[in-house]
């Protein structure tokens, strides 16, 4: 029997169609090359309905989680070709699902005439690819890929149930937004090159999934100030700083790195997360030294007491709101709004345990705390 129809997908697609008509207009104009297919949104809409009746089915009691990518395998480096292709349905992907659940595999989708087939695997993706996420039943992530880093992605929207969240970086003041908000919305600087940032976001999704809650605070290299923000000597301080991901990222910014070191990376980034899990803050320098972990934040001599941020949420429909910033969350919240207030050069970042995630920074121009709720741009 045919399901019945996901009414947000049809939604979704539109608008979805329409950022990923605008991005690759812009792509091209700046001469970027071997860009994915644009889907149409027939195709969006069919693939976020499947996605969605797949995710609410299990096998072998595994709720499926699975990622659909729009492109042909002429497409894409090295597929792994069916010789019969499978027709789109929600059965066939969850029965797929547990071959390509683990990061980097998504399944191939294409459309011949009417009908969408699911042709294959894949892990390399052409730029501004359209994705598909099953996260945990009811709730999928849709993204694309970037259009000169095939192995990232930018989130567009997340849907759950009938729920959409549609991410917009206009609600954003983007002119005073901190480097890794712009990254993590997709307007990272250009080049292929790995860069701190990149391992910022890699390190913010692995310390919002390890659950246990966290903080780091990212503060400038070569400079001491961050301490007079840390009440009593610091537990856990590291000397020398450990600079492991630096020395990483200095051999992957080379013409021709070894192809271990991007795997090494992913594992030390997995490892300098794990730090977050102790209670305390984990202090990070731009660019990469961890210098401590389980730091107590205080209020700064001489430095008011936080009172108030703006609090904003990268999503249509959102709106600036001026909190208190309890308001946001338990004591990681309010430390970190108090040491962004304190050390206006650095950035506070806070994972909950139940997953939410908050950036801290000084906004200059309006001499306050912006509180950058960031988690959609994670999933």
């Amino acid at each position: 029997m045919k399901q019945p129809a996901y009414s947000t997908a049809r939604e979704a697609a539109a608008r979805v169609r329409a950022q990923l008509s605008e991005r690759r207009i812009a792509e091209q104009q700046r001469g970027t090359q071997d860009l994915a297919s644009l889907p149409d949104e027939s195709s969006i809409e069919t693939i976020i309905d499947c996605a969605f009746w797949a995710g609410l089915r299990h096998e072998e009691r595994y709720p499926p989680r699975v990622s659909l990518a729009f492109l042909s395998p002429a497409e894409t480096r090295l597929p792994l070709r069916f010789e019969r292709p499978l027709a789109l349905t929600p059965e066939a992907v969850t029965r797929l699902a547990p071959a390509v659940e683990r990061p980097g595999i998504h399944l191939g989708v294409w459309r011949e005439g009417e009908e969408f087939l699911i042709w294959g695997a894949t892990r390399t993706l052409p730029g501004l690819c359209f994705v598909v996420e099953v996260v945990d039943p009811g709730l999928l992530v849709l993204k694309r890929s970037r259009a000169r880093e095939s192995g990232k992605f930018v989130n567009i929207a997340v849907l759950e149930g009938d729920q959409i969240k549609i991410l917009n970086n206009q609600v954003l003041d983007l002119s005073n937004s901190p480097a890794v908000v712009n990254s993590l919305l997709g307007f990272d600087s250009p080049g292929s090159s790995p860069d701190f940032l990149s391992i910022v976001i890699q390190l913010s999704v692995s310390m919002r999934a390890h659950g246990r809650g966290g903080s780091v605070l990212i503060v400038p290299h070569g400079t001491e100030s961050w301490r007079e923000s840390i009440l009593g000597p610091t537990p856990y301080s590291v000397r020398p700083p450990y600079s492991e991901l630096v020395g990483l990222l200095q051999e992957l910014q080379n013409e021709s790195p070894p192809r271990q070191t991007q795997g090494a990376l992913r594992r030390a980034i997995e490892a300098v997360a794990g730090l977050t899990a102790v209670d305390g803050a984990m202090v990070l320098t731009d660019r990469g030294e961890v210098l401590a972990f389980g730091a107590k934040i205080g209020q700064r001599d001489g430095c008011a007491r936080v009172e108030h941020v703006i609090d904003t949420e990268p999503v249509e429909g959102a709106v600036a709101r001026l909190v208190h910033p309890a308001q946001l969350g338990g004591t990681r919240h309010l430390s970190a709004a108090q040491f962004a207030q304190d050390q206006t050069n650095s950035v506070a970042m806070v994972a909950s345990q139940d997953g939410r995630f908050t950036v801290f920074a000084w906004m200059a121009p309006k001499a306050t705390v912006h509180a950058y709720r960031v988690e959609a741009l994670l999933l």
